[in-house]
């Protein structure tokens, strides 16, 4: 599998506050985010396609685009940040995005229930470019799973071309070798036989140039 590239993240910004929201933006956009911002939990529902319904039977339509993270503030009027991560993680579609909470208050209690409901992180306002820098292995993650589904098994175990060929070239250059090794083997005993040859026509008498045969 080849480098993912960071321009290829995208990031849902929620927050009701118009300042925060531009500010995450343009932290996101610094570190070569692609970012949707909506000021609502609701509309960040309708974004990806999910009912507010608390019916755990009502259908899903999910929006044909893909989302590696979603940032939302705590405070919100209406659906909060933990009400919208409770809603995320319930759906089967969405549940491995990873969601990250940030708040201008710092209260354990609210910061404990929101990473035991599944949020990676929790920010203090204001977010800082070094809080957006530990985003990115979360982002990777979900880009990595995505891109791991695609090759199924039988590509898997098929060899590629260039794999076939080396295995093609590996055999000859094997052959050749082995030929290479029985080389100097086979010219020893072609010189050993020439010279019993030799020493055979040596020991027999010679008259007048005449070899007198056994």
């Amino acid at each position: 599998m080849g480098m993912v590239r960071e321009s290829q993240f995208h990031v849902l910004a929620v927050d009701d506050s118009h300042l925060d929201r531009k500010m995450i933006e343009r932290l996101l956009q610094k570190s070569s985010c692609q970012v949707t911002t909506v000021d609502t939990g609701s509309k960040a529902l309708e974004f990806l396609g999910l009912r507010e319904s608390n019916d755990p039977n009502a259908l899903e339509t999910h929006q044909e685009v893909e989302i590696n993270l979603i940032i939302t503030d705590y405070c919100m009027p209406g659906m909060t940040g933990y009400d919208l991560l409770k809603k995320v993680k319930e759906s089967a579609a969405f549940r491995s995005i990873p969601v990250v909470i940030m708040s201008s208050e710092n209260v354990p209690a609210r910061i404990s229930r929101c990473l035991e409901e599944g949020a990676e992180e929790f920010f203090l306002k204001p977010v800082k470019l070094a809080d957006v820098t530990k985003l990115k292995p979360h982002m990777m993650k979900t880009k990595l799973k995505k891109e791991g589904e695609k090759p199924s098994e039988e590509e898997n175990a098929t060899l590629k071309p260039e794999e076939s060929l080396v295995v093609e070239m590996i055999l000859p250059l094997n052959q050749e070798l082995e030929l290479e090794q029985k080389e100097p083997m086979l010219s020893s005993n072609k010189r050993k036989a020439m010279e019993e040859v030799i020493s055979a026509d040596r020991s027999r008498p010679k008259y007048n140039d005449i070899t007198t045969s056994a």
